[in-house]
């Protein structure tokens, strides 16, 4: 499953790694959804990877624990591990810094 940005030229491509349809899975997958949208503004591409379909990817892609979140571009890579409930730890952790950001007094 992807969500593609509106322009190919943004590049930020984020890659969530799951085990399934569990509850914690698919509220990592709304979180970052929410976050993207907000932050972002169409500017990324989202590709879940399901492990339980792939689960060579794994060990390939050293994901030790799910939900796991994979920031591919920009680099460097960034990981963050859990539901993404977080909003403030997630903006941290892939390095969305303010002038990036949707300014909310608008």
């Amino acid at each position: 499953m992807m969500v593609k940005p509106e322009n190919p030229e943004d590049n930020w491509i984020l890659r969530l790694y799951v085990a399934g349809q569990t509850p914690k899975c698919r509220a990592a997958f709304i979180n970052l959804k929410k976050i993207c949208d907000e932050q972002l503004e169409g500017k990324y591409r989202i590709e879940i990877i399901d492990l339980l379909e792939h689960p060579q990817l794994s060990r390939e892609h050293q994901i030790l624990a799910i939900p796991t979140l994979v920031r591919k571009l920009p680099v460097p890579v960034r990981k963050i591990i859990g539901d993404l409930s977080d909003t403030e730890r997630v903006l941290v952790g892939l390095d969305i810094k303010p002038e990036n950001r949707k300014l909310r007094s608008e």
